[in-house]
């Protein structure tokens, strides 16, 4: 006796064609690792949430709340910006540095810097004023979080003789940070690099003074120097 097919639900349809989706765009990034695909065939970034973003709401959240005894999820500190600048005394003589480093930038931040000018006019390094002489780019949401991910767990442990970075705030719940080398990202091609070139790395915040601002970056993985 053959048995009466049973009707979906809208839920069980809706349900149905979610996993179908997710199980297309996995599909999708399995193929572009291996540069089947073009960028524009990668799914979007809210299909990709940041890992250390689900981190922090999950771990970071509720343990800052219990040090601080805050009792609302909203006076927790947050990142807000990632801050990277690079500056190029050199492209006075050679405006081709400012290509290259742009280049760099755009590599280990996932988008296109913006390139900054001198506020002055030095005679003696023959510097003028409105002269482009470094680069700079602002991360937020998902990209501010991946960059982040990758300083801490990839980027500083291939510094050379690495013992921890400094834990001196600015006084207002902000962090700076120095780099000597642009090759520590695995984004840049040893290979390729004409010249090792520095950058400041400065960590926005929302919380009120220093003493939140560390046990936040301490908590997303920061090795401050103990």
């Amino acid at each position: 006796m053959a048995t009466k097919k049973t009707e979906e639900s809208p839920e069980q349809i809706a349900a149905r064609r979610e996993k179908a989706k997710a199980e297309g765009l996995a599909k999708k990034a399995a193929k572009a690792s291996e540069k089947d695909l073009k960028a524009s065939d990668l799914p979007p970034e809210t299909a990709r949430p940041a890992r250390l973003r689900n981190f922090y709401k999950k771990e970071v959240v509720p343990a800052l709340m219990k040090e601080f005894s805050l009792k609302n999820p909203m006076q927790v500190p947050q990142l807000k910006k990632i801050v990277i600048n690079m500056g190029l005394g050199e492209a006075v003589r050679d405006p081709k540095v400012l290509e290259a480093a742009a280049i760099d930038m755009t590599k280990l931040a996932g988008q296109k810097p913006v390139l900054t000018a001198a506020k002055k006019s030095i005679a003696t390094y023959k510097l003028r004023e409105g002269m482009n002489i470094g680069c700079m780019v602002t991360l937020r949401r998902d990209r501010m979080w991946e960059f982040y991910d990758r300083l801490v767990n990839l980027g500083l442990p291939r510094v050379r003789d690495f013992r921890g970075v400094p834990a001196k705030m600015d006084g207002r719940g902000n962090y700076s940070l120095g780099l000597k080398e642009q090759i520590i990202f695995s984004e840049i091609d040893y290979d390729k690099v004409d010249k090792l070139r520095g950058m400041n790395i400065t960590f926005v915040t929302s919380a009120p003074n220093d003493e939140q601002c560390k046990a936040l970056l301490t908590h997303l993985g920061m090795p401050f120097k103990k």
